[in-house]
């Protein structure tokens, strides 16, 4: 079965996001998804004792990441966000784990404004039971394994240069765009 890329126009309305900047990233998503596909079926040609068989399944995790981290970014932010203070489960979990919206927010951006290209999650661990933000280096170094990606924000250059955006600035309009009953229904998800 391959992957399908879907359709997130509904976040063209984002002040801020140029729409031709969000269908060039679209148009990159995509090509995440078609070279998942691609590798995913070149694996199962492949002979299991070759060094191609070894770099696509290295590749594999790459490629699929970007594919997946895209589709947890598009899904959550939208031009109608819903704000922390309506989600009461994800608001008490940031109050408990940080102390504010405020704090969570400055150690967010922080995070996302470090040098580097990648993504910042808000990850939950549910183990513990505490929310960490962190920051992933391209798609696939320093994620946390086993905990569940709450909010994402892409920080790729593609995401916000092209139309010559200030990293800050587009920091600030992602957070501003975060819909956060996607972070509550993806906490409310791992029960």
């Amino acid at each position: 079965m391959s992957y399908q890329a879907k359709d997130y126009s509904s976040v063209l309305s984002i002040s801020g996001l140029p729409s031709d900047l969000l269908n060039n990233h679209f148009s990159l998503y995509e090509g995440y998804v078609s070279n998942t596909n691609k590798l995913s079926e070149e694996i199962q040609r492949t002979s299991k004792d070759s060094a191609a068989f070894a770099e696509m399944n290295r590749r594999f995790g790459w490629e699929f990441n970007g594919m997946r981290l895209h589709e947890l970014y598009f899904e959550n932010i939208s031009a109608t966000p819903k704000s922390v203070d309506l989600c009461p489960d994800i608001y008490n979990k940031i109050q408990i784990d940080f102390g504010s919206v405020d704090a969570w927010r400055e150690d967010f951006k922080a995070t996302a404004l470090m040098r580097g290209t990648g993504w910042v999650i808000l990850y939950h661990d549910r183990w513990q039971d505490r929310l960490f933000n962190v920051w992933i280096e391209e798609h696939s170094n320093g994620h946390l394994a086993g905990c569940r990606p709450l909010l994402v924000i892409d920080l790729f250059e593609h995401a916000f240069m092209p139309a010559g955006i200030r990293k800050p600035d587009y920091v600030d309009t992602i957070l501003n765009s975060f819909d956060w009953s996607s972070a509550e229904n993806r906490m409310k998800a791992e029960a």
